[in-house]
């Protein structure tokens, strides 16, 4: 059986190559930004996968996939739900970013 850190580092290598293989297949995705359903932040195209109807973020679908394989949870929506807090500072900075936008 494969220790906790076996499995990270597993997971970390598969999910890069995830990201490597659509930068490959389609280098507009490592600079194409769309906004990630679990962590609220704008992310790369690349290596992001959708899950239920959700757009999670390469950062976000190893955290799903590390997730997954510990036994930490068994769907995306309990990740999302546990991401919360960070999606509403996320949020926060948009907005601040905007109003600084909106001030110069």
């Amino acid at each position: 059986m494969k220790s906790k850190e076996e499995i990270i580092e597993e997971m970390q290598q598969v999910v890069e190559q995830m990201r490597l293989d659509d930068i490959e297949d389609n280098p507009e995705t490592e600079t194409e930004i769309f906004e990630c359903d679990c962590c609220g932040q704008g992310k790369p195209l690349a290596g992001s996968v959708e899950y239920n109807g959700y757009r999670l973020c390469n950062d976000c679908v190893l955290l799903a996939e590390t997730g997954f394989a510990l036994g930490k949870f068994t769907n995306v929506e309990q990740l999302i739900d546990a991401m919360e807090d960070t999606r509403l500072e996320g949020l926060c900075e948009i907005i601040k970013a905007e109003e600084r936008k909106a001030n110069n």
